[in-house]
């Protein structure tokens, strides 16, 4: 759930990640109090965009952020009361006293009452201390079992007043070994302003995202460029370019 800015207008922004939330007839009534309060507060809203090739189940309903896909995570961050701190990499968790010692790549160790991992499987199976041991052999072969999807994400950031010439706001792609979706991201999220400058968002195939996983990220634009002319020739150049690799993407 990221969202990148263009470093010319902060404003200009596009979703790397993931790009709309699809609610289900059962999570509608189980998470009615999140969506009730998101919808109230602006951070969602209703997907009002085309997005061509979507699969579409009865019931079901889309919703987009028109803040960005990380405005959800920002909110309930804020909602929560904690300290966050960003760019903290963990290496080492050991047990002492009923008390866990965190330790970092730089800085002291910490210690806590409490610690929830929400990083993909691969990272959390790289830690070392205590929690090696703690890991059954079982559970270990099964989340060594756990395999994730890998793809590139590309946001194209433009000045204000280009125009986009497409009828949708994000459309899936079937005949392109590259692309699989693209996105005008300001239009998927309902933000078009004449003030600021429109987003394109192009996620690529797994195949290709698993092929070009250690290439540069120079040597994947310029690939990713190449398709993108045949899909949508003609398009104006951007004033930024943010490449996303997202080695653990979907499970």
């Amino acid at each position: 759930m990221t969202t990148a800015s263009s470093p010319h207008n902060p404003q200009c922004t596009a979703d790397l990640g993931a790009q709309y939330i699809t609610c289900t007839p059962h999570y509608a009534k189980q998470h009615q109090n999140f969506y009730d309060e998101l919808l109230a507060l602006g951070i969602l809203a209703p997907l009002a965009a085309s997005i061509e090739g979507m699969r579409v189940n009865e019931g079901d309903c889309n919703f987009v952020a028109p803040q960005g896909i990380s405005s959800i995570i920002k909110h309930y961050l804020k909602k929560s009361g904690a300290e966050v701190y960003f760019r903290q990499c963990v290496t080492r968790i050991n047990l002492h006293n009923n008390k866990w010692e965190v330790s970092k790549e730089t800085g002291s160790p910490e210690i806590f009452d409490l610690v929830v991992l929400t990083m993909p499987v691969p990272e959390i199976l790289q830690l070392q201390g205590d929690i090696v041991d703690i890991i059954s052999e079982c559970q270990r072969q099964q989340l060594e079992s756990v395999s994730y999807s890998s793809r590139y994400a590309l946001g194209l950031f433009y000045e204000a007043g280009t125009k986009i010439d497409v009828p949708w706001g994000g459309k899936y792609i079937t005949s392109n070994p590259c692309v699989r979706f693209i996105s005008v991201d300001n239009k998927k999220r309902n933000i078009e302003s004449s003030e600021i400058g429109p987003s394109l968002v192009i996620h690529t195939t797994v195949p290709f995202g698993i092929k070009y996983l250690e290439h540069s990220a120079e040597n994947v634009q310029e690939l990713i460029f190449h398709h993108l002319e045949k899909i949508l020739p003609g398009l104006p150049h951007p004033v930024a370019i943010k490449c996303q690799k997202w080695r653990h993407s979907q499970k």
